[in-house]
């Protein structure tokens, strides 16, 4: 079981690693790759984020999807 500290590092670094994913998804939407491996790519992200939030709703229950949706709007 994690301690405290540990449990808000862990959140921490799953947040920063979603905003990553996020990020590298939204460059691969607009950057200069078409067609089908643009998809694959933006795809690809998509699912790490999904995995990524299973993770983080295992730590801090049903609030993660807001934890986020916060995060991503500092981001943006």
């Amino acid at each position: 079981m994690l301690g405290a500290q540990e449990q808000r590092s862990e959140v921490a670094r799953l947040l920063e690693q979603i905003s990553a994913e996020y990020e590298a998804a939204q460059r691969g939407l607009y950057g200069l790759a078409y067609g089908t491996s643009q998809h694959e790519f933006i795809t690809a992200r998509m699912e790490n984020m999904g995995m990524l939030h299973s993770e983080l709703q295992s730590l801090v229950g049903d609030a993660a999807i807001a934890m986020i949706a916060e995060q991503l709007n500092k981001t943006s």
